[in-house]
């Protein structure tokens, strides 16, 4: 073995003996001391063979000349050992003897230790295309059987574990034994901080073979220290307040203390509300008490405003009056740097150690809108719903909330959490799993407290309600960005990414996604799967529709020759009698509303997407304006008939489309011909489960349909992974 910065390498004999302990296939091999005891090996294995030289420092064999292949006799073999012998000079400790295996194709296969998740497995194209192609993908331990197989599946170049250029399919039990033995070491050798294996050779037979192994040890195991949990309970309670303070109320127009006062009382709060301001008198037509021990009544959460120098001296007042939640709005903590960190750190010892729960520092707000609780930093107010909003972005939380109030989303809760000096996005996960009115999680993420907590928590809620999830700080720039807005550091790209592939997270890249994929989830059942059927009203949105369906792993069948027959019934003789269904333009909204039940009854599509007929009234709202202005002759009622006409069919229409997937249990997406901005995304119907959902564009529209898609393959993985366990 050789220690270095990196730990101590075990040579590769001693790594492979380790590999082979958990069933991970490797070569069969003889470690030799000498060049005479060299010869004696490749005799007893066979030729041709392999010689490379053995030494606890040679970590690098190939780059210095010391792997010798498909020696087919004893003097090619003495001519190896003579230039290993020199080549390597007083780092040789001897030789390792392996058959020659012949195989086209390499792969690798490894595990390492990240600083935010702890063991990851990686795996992907080996050899010389390694470094090159970066083909690789990425798990962390524990895998399942399950994890192992989808990250076989997940590489660019899966095909290469098919039959290949007359070699044999690889056997995928030993790749996945492979996979799953990498993570078993993981876990139960904490030590071993690295193993590498490239490259993993496939026989022509298909089987996989470790014919070069590297394991590092790591003597000093890091014992990182994590905020502790708090109770899902007591986060819940915070979002439902009977009585708040105000601490640093304002009566001046841009003050925070002015802000959230006024969003609270306007929004239509009907618990009691406190303020308190060293100066005393009155604020918007209520007392200011001059300091906290004066408030009459029990306080439930306070919202704090004041500067940051003067929040410690909070702490025993909040203490001696008994309020347990504090909204700390205040910035000038961890975000400023390292003395911002210590003196939030003070501040949360003294908290903890006082009984106050703090959310924030430097957070834009919390709100409930089924208690009418808006105390954000805009005064944007959605309607209650199911939704939950967490954003490490206040300003970005609160255009999701503007977002949501015009597409008409209903919000659960919206919390802007700060830098997380207490109550982190783990917390929140687990009170997000318990909440019964919680039907969808929406999250905007720039870095995590205890990254290993949150996979298991996600992966937990992800089994109940999706996690729509956007994450800052993914390039170089981002992460700069994300460290001077959250003082945390972000994970590894690929890593995160995986994280979210085993956890279920839904993983947008826009932060537009996170409502329309909340509009979907929010409205729609889960498709069953990827068979999409089109309906549009023009054939070009159908052929775009069609290609973006492609491009985001969504199947566009043939029509069965049954349906065709039935849709002959209803379309003109010049139908394109093919998917996309194309309208031909008919007006008659009899006719769309016939040709969408016919294609949700059809078992050969698992969801419908719809274009250009809703919004169609728009255009002629516009035709009737000008037939006012132009015509003196027109008839006011008759064109006031006809907008009215317009406006109740297209009513009709998406309540048509929520009976049929009422009965249907599949999604069926509209997009809109035209949207105005008093137009929703979401059309709740009432007494339904499901509401209508119509998009501007699309790509929209299939966007969400994929992600959908996506959440339903976790939940059969998860399904079939836990009965297989049971």
């Amino acid at each position: 073995m050789i220690t270095n910065k990196n730990g101590t390498a075990l040579s590769e004999h001693e790594s492979k003996k380790l590999l082979k302990q958990y069933n991970i296939p490797v070569v069969d091999e003889l470690l030799s001391k000498d060049a005479d005891d060299a010869l004696k090996s490749a005799e007893k294995i066979g030729f041709p063979v392999v010689i490379k030289g053995a030494g606890a420092s040679l970590l690098h064999k190939t780059e210095r000349g010391l792997v010798h292949i498909h020696l087919t006799n004893k003097d090619a073999v003495q001519k190896a050992c003579d230039k290993t012998i020199k080549e390597a000079g007083d780092d040789l400790e001897g030789f390792l003897v392996q058959p020659y295996i012949e195989g086209k194709r390499e792969f690798v296969a490894g595990m390492f230790r990240d600083q935010h998740f702890g063991p990851v497995i990686m795996f992907g194209l080996g050899g010389v295309f390694t470094e090159a192609l970066l083909d690789v993908t990425f798990r962390v331990a524990p895998l399942t059987e399950g994890d192992a197989g989808e990250m076989l599946d997940q590489i660019n170049s899966k095909a290469l574990l098919g039959d290949f250029r007359g070699e044999k399919t690889v056997a995928r039990n030993l790749m996945i034994q492979t996979l799953t033995g990498l993570s078993q070491i993981a876990v139960e050798c904490p030590d071993i901080s690295e193993i590498d294996i490239n490259p993993l050779l496939i026989t022509p037979e298909g089987k996989p073979i470790a014919v070069d192994a590297l394991v590092i040890k790591d003597d000093i195991i890091k014992d990182t220290k994590f905020l502790p949990p708090i109770d899902p309970e007591a986060v819940g309670a915070l979002f439902y307040p009977k009585s708040v303070a105000f601490i640093g109320a304002s009566g001046t127009l841009g003050k925070w203390g002015y802000t959230l006062l006024t969003n609270v009382i306007s929004g239509g709060f009907e618990g009691e509300i406190y303020l308190v301001n060293p100066k005393g008198g009155t604020i918007a037509g209520k007392k200011v008490y001059r300091n906290i021990s004066e408030i009459p009544g029990t306080v439930d959460v306070a919202v704090v405003t004041i500067p940051a120098a003067f929040v410690p001296e909070l702490i025993p007042e909040f203490k001696e009056k008994g309020i347990k939640n504090m909204l700390l709005i205040a910035s000038g903590f961890a975000e400023t740097g390292e003395e911002g960190r210590k003196k939030e750190e003070e501040l949360i010892d003294q908290a903890r150690k006082a009984g106050v729960r703090i959310i924030g520092p430097n957070t834009m707000g919390i709100c409930n809108p089924h208690i009418n609780f808006y105390c954000s930093g805009t005064h944007f107010r959605p309607k209650p719903g199911s939704t939950s909003i967490l954003a490490q972005s206040g300003n970005m939380g609160n255009q999701l909330l503007a977002f949501a109030e015009l597409q008409g989303i209903g919000i659960r809760c919206f919390c802007g959490s700060g830098n997380e000096a207490m109550i982190t996005i783990e917390d929140y996960l687990d009170a997000f799993e318990v909440d019964a009115v919680t039907e969808i999680v929406m999250l905007y993420i720039e870095s995590f407290k205890n990254g290993r907590r949150f996979l298991e928590s996600a992966r937990r809620v992800s089994r109940k309600k999706p996690i729509v999830l956007l994450k800052g700080g993914q390039t170089k720039a981002g992460n700069r960005a994300a460290l001077s807005h959250t003082g945390a550091l972000s994970s590894d790209t690929r890593i995160f990414n995986a994280v979210c592939k085993q956890a279920g997270i839904v993983k947008v890249e826009k932060p537009m996604d996170l409502l329309d994929l909340s509009a979907a989830f929010s409205s729609l059942p889960l498709p069953k799967g990827n068979r999409v059927a089109i309906m549009t009203l023009g054939g070009g949105w159908g052929v775009v529709t069609a290609d973006l369906c492609e491009a985001y792993g969504l199947e566009i069948p043939e029509l069965s020759k049954e349906l065709i027959k039935k849709i002959d019934r209803i379309l003109p003789p010049y139908w394109s009698r093919s998917n996309p269904i194309d309208l031909v333009g008919e007006n008659d909204m009899s006719i769309p509303m016939t040709v969408m039940k016919k294609l949700l009854e059809w078992d050969g599509c698992d969801a419908v997407i719809n274009l250009g007929i809703m919004g169609k009234r728009h255009m002629v709202t516009r035709l009737t304006d000008s037939v006012r202005k132009c015509d003196p002759n027109s008839s006011s009622e008759f064109l006031d008939a006809v907008d009215k006409a317009l406006a109740e069919s297209e009513k009709k229409y998406a309540e048509h489309i929520v009976d049929l997937m009422e009965q249907s249990h599949k999604p069926a997406l509209g997009v809109s011909m035209v949207m105005y901005e008093e137009d929703n995304t979401v059309y709740p119907v009432k007494g339904k489960q499901y509401k209508g959902v119509f998009y501007p564009t699309p790509e929209q529209a299939v966007k969400s349909l994929s992600k959908m898609y996506e959440y339903h393959k976790f939940l059969e993985r998860e399904e079939s992974s836990s009965s297989i366990s049971s």
